[in-house]
């Protein structure tokens, strides 16, 4: 059922993107797969994006996505029933050990004139 769905989205998705379509498809997804991106060359290295990397620039250039059909699309994958779960992390240093919220605050260090004093919680 889920794959069904999944599948039925990335066709509309498809639809919506203008022209340029397979390369600016295979970015996207490059794009949600690729741990970290430095540069567009380093996307053109993923294994999901599987043309020479001159067609990140063609997409980017080419393409001319249906912006509010794409929008209302994406709105209808929000679920109506329950509350959503939205969750971000802007910390640059994980802590997976942290059980709440409160534990995951960004540290802070004391400093003396020549050496560290330890971890402080803002």
């Amino acid at each position: 059922m889920k794959n069904a769905r999944l599948e039925e989205f990335r066709q509309v998705a498809y639809k919506y993107l203008g022209r340029a379509k397979d390369a600016t498809f295979e970015l996207t997804d490059a794009i949600l797969l690729t741990r970290n991106v430095y540069s567009l060359a380093d996307l053109s290295l993923s294994p999901v994006f599987r043309r020479k990397w001159p067609s990140v620039y063609e997409a980017l250039q080419d393409s001319r996505p249906q912006r509010q059909k794409l929008m209302q699309l994406y709105i209808k994958q929000i679920p109506v029933e329950g509350r959503p779960l939205l969750a971000g992390d802007h910390t640059n240093w994980s802590r997976p050990d942290a059980v709440t919220l409160q534990e995951r605050t960004k540290p802070g260090f004391l400093t003396s004139e020549k050496k560290t004093l330890g971890l402080v919680k803002f």
